[in-house]
């Protein structure tokens, strides 16, 4: 192992620049030389590599977003693109692959090694929390914190207008960060793509709360969970009863800022990791994390697997809420 490439794929995460330079630095502390590749799977596919060095991992720990740029492919789907971006791995003579992301990113990453059989290690780099077989992403702290900060605030001015506001988090297709900064802010109630609630019974549980003398409430709501986004459950609580619900939808705030001292741990653990495990000569692994332990899983368990929501969390939240 002489060569490897690093890249972030997918959405932006806090985090993904300590893991590239914890990638960087072990690699380098190996006499291992690493090529960063730009823009994720395009840039594999247009050849925007470069090397990276010691200095360029400077003062970087700290920032969000991801120094070599993100984002998506379609041409990648295509056999002919992937059979181009692996010619261009091979013109550089890069041995090993870690790849920053998500799912998507990793099927991605799974197809390179099936068909032209490039080594490649996954680091779950996600603000969504979605990715089987690891307890944590990369990320999912720092975007939690974001929402639970601006929650906080927004629960003043629900308590100073006795007002309901209706949150929306991200989570398409995933409800971590729902439940979890709904349980931290005390939510009255939580709606994930798993915890679908009738507009009725929550109009029901907002008066409970005010028959038991609350004047103000917060509903946390994943963006892209039916009836729960955001406005539609606000219109449906307004013409099902004279309950009035304002709305604040939190976006993509929730992906950049500086990564929590968590996310930052993670990051170095789980970067330092990929390369120690490509120097072993492992390959179609993620680096995960379970129990507070660094742990391989094959990459093929992941991408078939789901993970779960806690709804435990949820059902909490509703009972504290009280």
């Amino acid at each position: 192992m002489k060569k490897i490439g690093v890249y972030t794929s997918g959405g932006d995460a806090p985090g993904m620049n300590a893991a590239i330079r914890a990638v960087v630095r072990i690699a380098v502390s190996n006499q291992i030389e690493t090529i960063g590749i730009h823009q994720g799977y395009v840039g594999m596919i247009e050849n925007k590599m470069s090397p990276l060095q010691m200095r360029d991992m400077a003062n970087i720990i700290q920032r969000g977003g991801t120094i070599l740029k993100t984002g998506r492919s379609q041409e990648f789907m295509k056999p002919e693109f992937r059979a181009q971006a692996a010619q261009n791995l091979k013109n550089a003579q890069i041995d090993g692959l870690v790849c920053i992301g998500g799912d998507g990113s990793f099927k991605g990453a799974q197809a390179l090694y099936a068909e032209h059989g490039i080594p490649v290690i996954g680091i779950p780099g996600t603000i969504d929390n979605d990715i089987y077989g690891t307890d944590d992403t990369i990320g999912f702290d720092t975007a939690l914190n974001t929402a639970l900060d601006a929650i906080d605030k927004i629960r003043d001015t629900a308590d100073s207008h006795d007002r309901i506001f209706i949150v929306e988090v991200m989570g398409r297709n995933s409800g971590f960060i729902a439940s979890h900064v709904g349980l931290a802010g005390g939510a009255e109630e939580i709606l994930t793509p798993d915890n679908v609630i009738s507009v009725s019974k929550i109009i029901e549980r907002l008066k409970e709360s005010r028959a038991k003398g609350k004047t103000s409430s917060i509903l946390i709501t994943a963006e892209g969970q039916k009836p729960g986004r955001a406005y539609d459950l606000a219109d449906a609580i307004r013409s099902k009863s004279n309950l009035d619900a304002k709305v604040c939808i939190l976006g993509h705030q929730q992906r950049g800022g500086s990564p929590t001292a968590h996310d930052r741990i993670l990051a170095s653990q789980l970067g330092a990791a990929a390369v120690q495990a490509l120097i072993r000569g492992k390959t179609n692994l993620m680096i995960g994390i379970k129990s507070n332990n660094v742990i391989e899983i094959d990459l093929n368990l992941v991408t078939k697997n789901s993970k779960p929501n806690d709804n435990s969390l949820i059902n909490l939240a509703r009972m504290l809420s009280v």
